[in-house]
């Protein structure tokens, strides 16, 4: 299920051609000051306005009583110049203040869990010398 959609505007509405334009709207998690990051779930999915909010904001501020989470849609321009405005106050530390950008559909969500790396099999092959490696392919093929 894609989560951009796609609106068919006319470019010039007076133009005898008729050109159309495919304008692109994102999808954001949008809530205001929640705990516990529990507003990335479907009832908080907002279509953002089309051509205007091009990017999704979270912002983390650490308060006494916790972590409290903000997320919206933004402009890219409005969205850039807040986190790096702010990036002085995002310590991880009490009334820190942490705020992100990005541009793909509800990315302002959860981090996806990094799956866990196998302690052995092909994905632990890259560790031997890369000249062992290829002795060793080379080998087992003779």
């Amino acid at each position: 299920m894609c989560q951009i959609n796609r609106h068919i505007s006319n470019k010039n509405a007076n133009a005898a051609d008729d050109e159309k334009v495919a304008a692109l709207q994102i999808q954001c998690y949008q809530c205001e000051e929640v705990k516990h990051n529990d507003c990335s779930t479907p009832e908080f999915i907002v279509n953002c306005t089309v051509n205007v909010q091009d990017m999704c904001q979270k912002e983390v501020l650490v308060r006494e009583d916790g972590v409290h989470y903000r997320k919206s849609c933004a402009s890219s321009g409005a969205c850039l110049i807040a986190s790096s405005g702010y990036q002085q106050f995002c310590t991880g530390k009490l009334h820190s203040v942490c705020i992100s950008c990005c541009n793909t559909p509800l990315c302002n969500g959860p981090r996806q869990k990094k799956r866990p790396v196998p302690s052995a099999g092909p994905a632990a092959l890259p560790l031997i010398a890369p000249g062992l490696f290829l002795i060793s392919l080379l080998a087992l093929r003779a």
